[in-house]
């Protein structure tokens, strides 16, 4: 069990591959299980590790503190992934399905064949999240209206904004809460805040409060 030494290629590696298809280290929302592993990192994880780059980000941007749960030893978290029942046809093709010697050679041939053919047809899958920010302004004075006309300028390969809406603080002053998918290969949280915060006559700070794999 465990991820290993997260200080070298081969525990990142383990924690990249764990995070593939999952968005938090237990569960479907950050908790203390993210905060352990997290600090168990020496810095960011390298651009070849792509899902424990994201995973390094998202877990940055919040306070890890307060999040839920309860801390257990590093090597309670990861470890090999479960086989999943009900997979699709390909994980029940039998490659060997023929009890005649004889014939076994050629039928197998012709099944690794058909095999390789039917997954070349398959579409490569594309990963995907859908991230919810906040984007904050100065003060009240801050017209909301063109706040958000400047995130959307922000445009690249990969990125789509959705709808969005203004949140109350108090005092008069209202957050933006906007919705993007993007492409995880494509677009990091640290290119939108970087982009978003250029605009630094409207904008105070930008957060992610949702960090969902589509």
């Amino acid at each position: 069990m465990g991820f290993g030494d997260l200080k070298s290629d081969a525990g990142l590696k383990a924690l990249n591959d764990f995070l593939a298809d999952r968005s938090y280290i237990e569960g479907y929302t950050a908790s203390q299980a993210d905060s352990v592993v997290f600090a168990a990192l020496s810095s960011a994880p390298k651009a070849s590790f792509p899902h424990a780059l994201r995973w390094y980000n998202h877990i940055k941007s919040m306070d890890r503190s307060a999040l839920p749960g309860v801390k257990k030893p590093l090597d309670s978290y990861g470890g090999a992934v479960p086989a999943q029942g009900g997979g699709d046809a390909d994980d029940d093709f039998d490659l060997f399905g023929s009890d005649d010697e004889e014939e076994m050679d050629a039928i197998k041939q012709q099944r690794i064949k058909a095999y390789t053919e039917k997954k070349s047809e398959k579409p490569k899958l594309i990963a995907k999240s859908n991230l919810i920010l906040e984007v904050k302004p100065w003060d009240d004075e801050t017209d909301m209206k063109k706040l958000e006309e400047c995130v959307r300028t922000v445009k690249c390969d990969g990125l789509i904004w959705g709808t969005s809406k203004l949140v109350p603080v108090g005092y008069g002053i209202n957050k933006l809460q906007i919705s993007c998918v993007v492409e995880d290969d494509k677009v990091g949280t640290d290119f939108l805040e970087e982009e978003i915060t250029k605009f630094e006559d409207f904008v105070q700070s930008m957060d992610i409060v949702a960090f969902n794999k589509v």
